[in-house]
């Protein structure tokens, strides 16, 4: 689940580089690529072409629930930069843990340790602080981005949701490939005509396989040995590592506010994973 959010956060210096392709085509893109990867992943996994359709076949109305929350993910975050600033979106979308923990409670039964909830608050106070300077003004097309991006925790929650019902039962991995599929089909027309270069697909396909299909893929592994909540908490580190990257690879120098904010962040996922692990020692009656 570490290498996870670690892969989501490459987007932002990756796309700094594209020469053409922009905000849908981007989405369009890196949706289609993303679903090629999936697509090899099940028939290499399954043994074939026909297998691969049936596990696609099989993941059921939780499978198409995760493929929609995917497809509204992978899309309302491109819109949303259309509308307002990356910040003012990361903000909206650090609210996802909260909803997380409050519909695992409320729809697993799932007993959240104060120790989790505390730390999804200190996460929430460290990525406020981060993008504290940057923030704009609510109002006229930022109102309208933030609510955009606020489907995208909403999405988020509800598909961890979705993930944990299924339980170990049913596979949904093949969801990931329906939701590419489903944004790249959403995203097609707003992206015509496609202008990118052979320099931009190259980006794309590398944003498509390893910043998209893999890490999602590698999310719904995790999400079967991992609370809800600990997932999403976790994929924080997107948010947390996306500045980093974009320090070191486009030379974007983080503000204080974001070196202080990142501290928070890590020292909250840091403490909560450490304690988790000393509650299964003492529970398993080892040492911690």
């Amino acid at each position: 689940m570490i290498i996870a959010p670690t892969l989501w956060s490459i987007a932002g210096v990756l796309t700094r580089h594209l020469e053409a392709a922009r905000s849908f085509e981007v989405t369009f893109w890196r949706s289609f690529f993303s679903a090629l990867f999936v697509a090899g992943a099940l028939v290499l996994q399954q043994g074939g072409v026909r297998s691969a359709l049936k596990t696609v076949r099989a993941v059921g109305p939780l499978g198409v629930v995760s493929g929609l929350m995917w497809c509204a993910m992978f899309t309302s975050f491109m819109i949303a930069l259309t509308k307002t600033t990356v910040a003012n979106t990361l903000i909206v979308m650090s609210v996802s843990p909260l909803l997380t923990a409050f519909l695992a409670w409320l729809l697993l039964k799932t007993d959240i340790p104060r120790r989790t909830w505390l730390a999804i608050v200190a996460a929430f106070g460290g990525i406020l602080w981060m993008f504290v300077r940057s923030i704009n003004d609510v109002g006229g097309q930022h109102l309208i981005g933030m609510l955009i991006a606020s489907a995208v925790p909403v999405a988020a929650a509800v598909n961890l949701i979705a993930i944990k019902r299924a339980g170990h039962g049913v596979d949904l991995i093949p969801a990931v490939f329906l939701g590419s599929v489903f944004a790249a089909i959403l995203m097609l027309p707003l992206a015509w005509p496609l202008q990118a270069s052979l320099h931009d697909l190259a980006i794309l396909a590398t944003l498509g396989f390893f910043q998209l299909g893999f890490p999602c893929m590698l999310m719904v592994r995790a999400a079967r040995h991992l609370s809800a909540p600990e997932v999403s908490l976790l994929a924080l580190l997107e948010v947390l590592l996306g500045p980093l990257w974009a320090w070191l690879g486009a030379g974007e120098v983080p503000a204080q506010e974001t070196l202080i904010g990142g501290a928070v962040v890590m020292t909250a996922l840091i403490s909560n994973e450490l304690a988790a692990m000393r509650g299964a020692s003492l529970r398993r009656g080892t040492p911690a």
